[in-house]
C-alpha cells in the first residue's frame, strides 16, 4: 500500500462505510508507466489494499468517482474496469478534469458499505 501524496487519510471508516481518498496508480512512489491502462490497474489494487485493510473487499463498493484528464480514454477506463469489477457493478461518475496529482491520467475514490 502506498503512503499518501498528501495531508489525507486514504481511508476513513464511519460506521458501516468505508470512504476511500481518490486513489492514482501509483507504485513505490512514483506513477506506474505505460499510460492509462497499468494505471487504473494500480489504482483499483491500491483501492483494494486499503479496503482489505479495514477488512473489506471491492465487492464491497457501492460508488466510485473516476476522474480521467483524458475523455477519450473513457472507452479503454471501461474496457479495464469491467475487467477488474467483474459482474459487480457498483454506481459510477466518470468526471474530466484538467489535471492530476504527479501527473497521473486517471483517480478512483470509492464509497463501500461493509454492515
Amino acid at each position: 500500500m502506498s503512503k499518501p501524496v498528501g495531508p489525507y487519510t486514504p481511508i476513513v471508516r464511519v460506521g458501516d462505510w468505508l470512504i476511500s481518498s481518490g486513489q492514482i496508480g501509483i507504485a513505490d512512489g512514483a506513477v506506474v508507466e505505460g499510460g492509462l491502462e497499468p494505471q487504473l490497474r494500480q489504482a483499483l489494487a491500491n483501492l483494494a489494499g486499503l479496503l482489505e485493510s479495514e477488512g473489506a473487499s471491492m465487492n464491497d463498493v457501492v460508488k466510485t468517482t473516476v476522474f480521467l484528464t483524458d475523455m477519450d480514454d473513457y472507452a479503454e477506463m471501461n474496457r479495464v474496469y469491467i475487467e477488474l469489477f467483474g459482474d459487480h457493478r457498483p454506481a459510477r461518475s466518470a468526471v474530466a478534469v484538467a489535471a492530476l496529482p504527479l501527473g497521473a491520467r486517471i483517480e478512483v475514490e470509492a464509497s463501500a458499505h461493509v454492515g
